[in-house]
């Protein structure tokens, strides 16, 4: 199945001043996106900015796919200038998926931000299995929340401000969740996507507890096919590509 083809923009809706969620056709014999995965997508006509910009999957719906993103440079901008019947070259689906969990595990899914867009299609995959830990700035930036907590069997939501949920970072409340219900023999496995600090502090509370953790990392792409080289990460088993290797990574892995 090829992975570039041409799309058409079937909505793209502001969420908030910052925020917007596009909607493009997904023709058919181009492969279906698996939970994790990305795709580069052209953000203007033309060559002026020549680079694709990526972005997760948010979800697959009966329309076609699509992704969540946050307007914040001149590209983003551009993206959300598009109207109905635009049309743009996309690349995807690229990129390794979250592996799913065993039966026996029960899948904590930790959100920072922008994040939730890498992790809400896998929240449905999990068929309210999951239970979430979203964190963001304020309330204006918690999004789909009324969606979310019928996929998931619990949400907790914190806020830096205090504005939804608890106040303070989603670490602390996963850790505090951890602490009172390790006791009780849970298997757990989380999954994380959001701003470095967050993922590094995410991959420091499992390796302390012992539990098992992927995480979806997140650096600039040129080519989004592993040639260029330009988003690589430290690991234990040396330099490896974000666009090819994962996003998704074992958090044992990254060397911080």
């Amino acid at each position: 199945m090829s992975r570039y083809f041409r799309s058409t923009v079937i909505e793209n809706i502001s969420l908030n001043a910052n925020h917007n969620l596009l909607t493009l056709s997904l023709p058919d014999g181009t492969a279906e996106p698996l939970p994790g995965q990305f795709y580069m997508i052209e953000v203007n006509r033309g060559s002026d900015p020549l680079l694709k910009r990526a972005f997760s999957l948010f979800r697959r719906t009966a329309e076609g796919l699509q992704v969540m993103y946050r307007i914040k440079g001149r590209g983003t901008a551009l993206l959300s200038k598009m109207k109905r019947d635009d049309s743009l070259d996309v690349l995807g689906p690229l990129g390794s998926p979250y592996p799913v969990p065993s039966r026996e595990q029960l899948p904590l899914v930790v959100a920072g931000g922008i994040g939730i867009a890498s992790v809400f299609s896998f929240l449905l995959a999990l068929q309210g299995k999951a239970v979430l830990f979203y964190g963001a700035r304020s309330k204006d930036e918690i999004f789909m929340l009324d969606e979310i907590k019928k996929m998931c069997s619990e949400v907790f939501i914190s806020t830096d401000d205090g504005s939804l949920g608890t106040k303070g970072t989603i670490i602390d409340v996963l850790d505090d969740y951890l602490d009172s219900s390790l006791a009780e023999g849970n298997r757990y496995v989380v999954y994380a996507c959001g701003p470095h600090p967050m993922l590094k502090a995410v991959s420091a509370v499992t390796a302390s507890k012992g539990i098992e953790a992927y995480i979806s990392m997140e650096e600039h792409m040129a080519c989004g096919l592993g040639a260029c080289l330009g988003c690589v990460v430290k690991t234990t088993g040396g330099y490896q590509r974000v666009c090819k290797e994962g996003p998704v990574f074992s958090a044992e892995e990254i060397v911080w």
